[in-house]
């Protein structure tokens, strides 16, 4: 079955001296693998570059469903970045999403208000000048509302607990070990009730914004059973700045 949609790049890994395997989340299949030659000649279409993490593409492809690994027929790039490709700052931050994402959406099949989210996020981000240094913590809590496990606000009051297991606050600390104190209860709170129009007003330290960082972390590994240390999270905390 020929297949053309819009596709992101999550990771590309090298294979052999000329090719790449290339995980991507797609509009129409959810998560798909591609095996993609890279000619060595300078004017071929197909160029290792369109491959970057987090580039938006439009491809095209026999769709295979008992092969694990597709072959793209053409591609192209479907949205330039304008600010991203020029800001370290937001390039370190799209580099920790995509490897984030990888794990997150590993069993994703079609799903697409997520993809719609995600392209939304991603342009809105590229188009943003200033008061986007919250913006991984808003992108990270609100995914996990297309993921099947967004927290339940309803039941907060002052000194709650954060159930992390059943996503929402309680009055007294669960039996079990996955929860948040008082402290982080709020923290977790706080996060949800940012959204991209209002992040800016949450002016954080960078100290707070690696707790808060943290906190997402910890709720999306107990609910990704599999997700492993995300390596490049060490690096998006030593570029944090006051804002």
């Amino acid at each position: 079955m020929v297949t053309k949609t819009k596709a992101i790049v999550l990771r590309s890994l090298k294979y052999g001296d000329a090719s790449l395997i290339v995980d991507m989340l797609t509009e129409a299949l959810g998560r798909v693998s591609f095996m993609v030659r890279i000619p060595k000649t300078t004017k071929a279409k197909v160029k290792k570059q369109l491959f970057q993490a987090m580039n938006i593409l439009e491809v095209e492809f026999d769709y295979r469903v008992r092969v694990s690994i597709q072959r793209l027929k053409d591609v192209r790039l479907a949205i330039a970045y304008s600010d991203i490709i020029i800001n370290p700052m937001k390039m370190s931050v799209l580099f920790f999403l995509s490897e984030f994402l990888t794990h997150v959406t590993r069993d994703e099949q079609e799903n697409r208000p997520l993809f719609n989210y995600v392209i939304n996020s991603l342009q809105w981000y590229d188009a943003q000048e200033h008061g986007v240094a919250n913006f991984h913590l808003v992108f990270m809590m609100r995914l996990s509302k297309f993921v099947g496990f967004f927290p339940n606000l309803t039941d907060y009051t002052q000194r709650a607990y954060f159930d992390l297991r059943n996503g929402c606050f309680v009055s007294s600390a669960p039996l079990h070990g996955d929860f948040l104190n008082e402290t982080d209860a709020e923290h977790m709170l706080l996060m949800m009730r940012m959204d991209y129009d209002n992040m800016h007003l949450f002016r954080l330290s960078r100290a707070e914004r690696n707790r808060f960082t943290e906190l997402a972390m910890r709720y999306y590994r107990l609910h990704v059973p599999t997700m492993p240390d995300v390596q490049s999270l060490d690096v998006l905390q030593s570029l944090f700045v006051d804002e």
